[in-house]
């Protein structure tokens, strides 16, 4: 799978940026991300041949929260990503990202207070991925050093 296509809403905060991450760093590095508002997703995606992911209001969309999980955890799975590293790091972002799991991995609130000020810097969804990369990348540093 190189150079695919993936649709999700736009105004990313945590879950929209770690997915994208993932995409790029275990799944496809030529991959393209596309953002609209989430009414937009389903039809969009057909447009642009596109996979749609996280958009928890459109039960047609397979790459979504699955119960107290994340669509990081989504990916994980249905890829076969066995790297330990990769499940520790989802522990920490389904922390940050779904309301009542933040019990799973202390970091996650450090993560979501991160991901709430890049959305009040009024900047695209684009550069939100660009500079939340290598905190994604550090996190994945981090999570490797203290996994045990």
């Amino acid at each position: 799978m190189t150079g695919s296509k993936w649709i999700t809403r736009s105004n990313v905060k945590v879950d929209r940026v770690a997915c994208p991450w993932l995409i790029r760093r275990f799944i496809d590095p030529a991959a393209e991300f596309i953002f609209v508002p989430e009414d937009q997703v389903l039809q969009r995606a057909k447009e642009e041949n596109a996979t749609p992911f996280d958009a928890p209001s459109l039960s047609e969309v397979k790459l979504n929260h699955r119960g107290d999980r994340c669509t990081f955890e989504a990916l994980i799975e249905d890829f076969k990503l066995s790297d330990p590293v990769l499940h520790r790091l989802a522990m920490i972002v389904r922390a940050a990202d779904v309301k009542g799991q933040e019990h799973v991995a202390p970091e996650g609130l450090g993560l979501r207070a991160i991901a709430e000020g890049f959305s009040k810097l009024e900047i695209s969804d684009h550069e939100r991925l660009k500079l939340g990369f290598p905190i994604y990348d550090a996190l994945y540093r981090y999570a490797a050093i203290n996994a045990g």
